[in-house]
């Protein structure tokens, strides 16, 4: 008489493993979705956007009137002193002017600021911390606009000349 085989128990069968492993895994990523999601600011889209279009024109005009005034100059990060410095090449500086740091993928990491001039013409101001990564800057004043970019925290210093030369 010949003896049967012990059954095997079912948590030694590969093929039981595989069943279960693959919905968990499937469950496990979109729980892993689910919380990048809802940790991340992916920025909204304008209502007005319409409007912001039809402003792209003055926006033109801003970069041209930097641009036949001869304006240029370079902003300077110096994390030693914690400083922001902006030089400007040109005369009849206004005494404020808006900087903006704009990061290329995330707006919400996007920085603004008002920037007084100094008793020796250069604007400074606190050193803000930047996200790693690729940074527009974007320096303006009542009728001109002048840009630049530079890669935190590689760079530390960046030309900002007129859009439109």
């Amino acid at each position: 008489m010949a003896m049967a085989a012990p059954k095997p128990v079912w948590y030694r069968e590969p093929m039981v493993w595989m069943v279960i492993l693959i919905p968990l895994t499937a469950v496990a990523m979109g729980v892993l979705i689910l919380v990048l999601a809802i940790r991340s600011d992916d920025g909204l889209v304008v209502d007005d956007y319409y409007r912001q279009g039809k402003q792209i024109n003055r926006v033109l005009a801003r970069d041209r009137a930097a641009a036949a005034r001869g304006l240029a100059g370079d902003v300077e990060l110096d994390s030693a002193r914690g400083e922001l410095r902006v030089r400007l090449g040109a005369d009849a500086l206004p005494e404020n002017i808006e900087f903006q740091l704009l990061h290329a993928t995330r707006a919400g990491f996007d920085k603004q600021m008002v920037i007084p001039r100094g008793a020796d013409g250069v604007y400074r101001a606190p050193l803000p911390e930047l996200a790693p990564g690729r940074w527009n800057l974007q320096l303006s004043a009542q009728d001109w606009r002048l840009v630049g970019s530079l890669t935190a925290p590689a760079e530390r210093r960046a030309a900002i000349l007129p859009a439109i030369q």
